[in-house]
């Protein structure tokens, strides 16, 4: 019986679980850390502590098998990969392979933009020369979701989103943009909507393989999934209904 815990600090892990939930069965326990949102305004050093006690916090309650941080953020800005625990960082690879004019932009919040991490991440990865990279701050398009503005208020976000990315698009010419913000994922369709030539990569199908290397001998017999968050449970709840999710919410400090 495999089990994988999964946080970030709000909605952003669903986009995550959904890809797991495609190609395996696992028992996953969810915990939507509301009371740290946004991580994407925090300093390495808060980032540090609030990680570090999340992820016992985890392990103690829990046990999982696999423990995954996904969000870009602390995936940046602290090593994180090791043992159990598996993050969520660009997927430059896959934009190097897809782009055509060889610009690519990076949307993520403002401390990944501003990080060491992202630099070096980068580096690592190995750009020709020929190759730009733009680094995109996209907090506001993160707060579009975890605000819920995206359920129901869809021509103020195609004017949010069209105003962060038009300049690198018609002007930098950038056509392959990674989300690199699990939250960006609900967007996706909005973001393909007002750039249809632009390419817009989503990481969770690339996690969710790391996790089932993990995994693969342990499956579950069926998925199932358990809820918490440490913000307010009745408001998330709420938050959740709206996209159709129902299973009961608890509270959880760590």
């Amino acid at each position: 019986m495999a089990k994988i815990a999964v946080f970030d600090s709000g909605l952003g892990s669903l986009s995550i679980i959904k890809e797991i939930q495609k190609i395996m069965k696992a028992d996953i326990v969810y915990f939507a850390d509301q009371k740290n949102y946004p991580y994407g305004t925090k300093s390495q050093a808060q980032m540090a502590s609030i990680i570090k006690k999340t992820i016992c916090m985890l392990e103690e309650k829990f046990t999982p098998d696999v423990i995954v941080v996904a969000s870009n953020t602390p995936s940046l800005m602290l090593n994180l990969q090791k043992g159990k625990i598996i993050d969520v960082k660009p997927p430059l690879k896959l934009a190097k392979q897809k782009t055509k004019s060889k610009k690519i932009g990076i949307l993520a919040t403002k401390s990944s933009v501003k990080s060491k991490g992202l630099v070096n991440y980068v580096k690592e990865n190995n750009f020709p020369d020929s190759y730009k990279i733009f680094k995109i701050n996209g907090s506001n398009l993160v707060d579009l979701v975890e605000t819920g503005k995206f359920l129901n208020n869809e021509n103020y976000c195609k004017k949010i989103i069209k105003k962060s990315l038009e300049k690198y698009i018609i002007t930098k010419k950038v056509d392959t943009i990674t989300l690199s913000s699990t939250h960006l994922l609900f967007l996706k369709k909005l973001f393909e909507k007002e750039f249809p030539k632009v390419q817009f990569i989503d990481p969770g199908n690339l996690v969710a393989k790391k996790i089932f290397l993990k995994i693969k001998n342990k499956q579950s017999k069926r998925n199932s999934l358990k809820i918490f968050t440490s913000g307010n449970k009745i408001q998330f709840k709420n938050k959740l209904n709206k996209i159709g999710i129902k299973n009961k919410i608890n509270y959880l400090s760590t």
